[in-house]
């Protein structure tokens, strides 16, 4: 029998990899060698615009150049995140399909939602985190209390409450604000609105005494001197608005109340395909031009482990809930 040259034994090999991977059989760490042979779909499950999405498509567009083949970000919004959430938790396992997970979703929406078409922890296979985006809280510039110390000592002589506003019912921004309520005793009264959109521009005419809302939103009216910003909920200053305390350095102790985005994968995703993603994304984000990319958008990129990022979803599940709970927060 005549012997194959070597060069088409590798060719061959290469081919029958290729085939194997395809129907499922290729044992996970020979997988991981050939991963990826094809486009990612990348599921972002809001509308396209948003910082989320902007965010998303940023990081889609630089895994697309390390690992060879398009991420390509396809949106599918409806019920606060869970329906684009759900098709990620019932895809195939094989690295193709991943989610680019919000923090309202993932560990908010279980904790306000009566039921949820997914399990954060079980349906899950984490990649890892991209990175954290601070909220701020800001005023109208006529309004007088300068200070966080001032907002909280003014509600508590009002007796219908002062009024702060956010992007809707059951959202990050809602969670941080009921978060202040009740480490404070501050007589805060919620404003859901249908987006921060609007509830920015309610601020900004007067309608509103505060808004609390994501950096990316605010920081350009801060700028221009239409909005005061009181304070930021991230444990250091925001690089974008540097002049502006923390809820820690004025007065509220251990008080965090980010949002934060990073990409899973459906479970039973092979670990050798997790921890390639995950040193890709790692790289990524330490890329200056996209640390300085994702800063503007007001995202504070946080590389990590795996298992730093499921830690988190878990800690954030288990700290939520009772803030949900007291305040006693549902979404139909």
């Amino acid at each position: 029998m005549p012997l194959i040259p070597s060069f088409r034994r590798r060719g061959l090999t290469a081919v029958l990899l290729a085939s194997l991977a395809g129907v499922g059989l290729l044992p996970a760490a020979a997988q991981a060698q050939t991963y990826p042979n094809k486009p990612i779909r990348l599921v972002v499950p809001f509308t396209p615009g948003g910082v989320t999405d902007t965010s998303g498509r940023l990081i889609a567009e630089a895994l697309s150049k390390r690992l060879g083949q398009n991420v390509v970000v396809d949106n599918k919004p409806g019920a606060s995140g869970n329906i684009g959430t759900q098709q990620v938790a019932t895809a195939e396992p094989d690295g193709y399909t991943l989610l680019l997970a919000f923090d309202g979703t993932m560990v908010i929406n279980p904790n306000v939602f009566e039921k949820v078409p997914f399990n954060t922890l079980q349906d899950f296979a984490s990649i890892g985190k991209i990175g954290d985006a601070v909220l701020v809280l800001v005023s109208n510039p006529g309004f007088a209390p300068k200070t966080l110390r001032e907002v909280i000592a003014l509600s508590k002589t009002q007796a219908g409450g002062l009024s702060y506003g956010t992007s809707g019912t059951g959202g990050t921004p809602h969670i941080a604000g009921e978060l202040l309520r009740q480490r404070t005793g501050a007589n805060l009264v919620h404003v859901p609105y249908k987006g921060g959109g609007q509830a920015m521009i309610d601020v900004m005419g007067g309608n509103i005494p505060l808004v609390y809302t994501a950096i990316a939103g605010a920081v350009q009216h801060v700028k221009s001197g239409k909005l005061h910003a009181i304070a930021v909920s991230s444990t250091q200053r925001a690089s974008s608005m540097p002049d502006v305390p923390t809820f820690i350095e004025s007065g509220v102790a251990d008080f965090e109340a980010s949002s934060w985005v990073g990409l899973l994968a459906p479970a039973r995703t092979p670990k050798p395909v997790l921890d390639k993603l995950n040193t890709e994304l790692n790289a990524v984000l330490a890329d200056p031009a996209i640390r300085a990319r994702l800063n503007e958008l007001g995202i504070s990129p946080t590389p990590g482990t795996p298992e730093q990022f499921t830690e988190l979803m878990r800690r954030d599940l288990a700290r939520f809930g009772p803030v949900v709970k007291a305040a006693n927060i549902k979404v139909q």
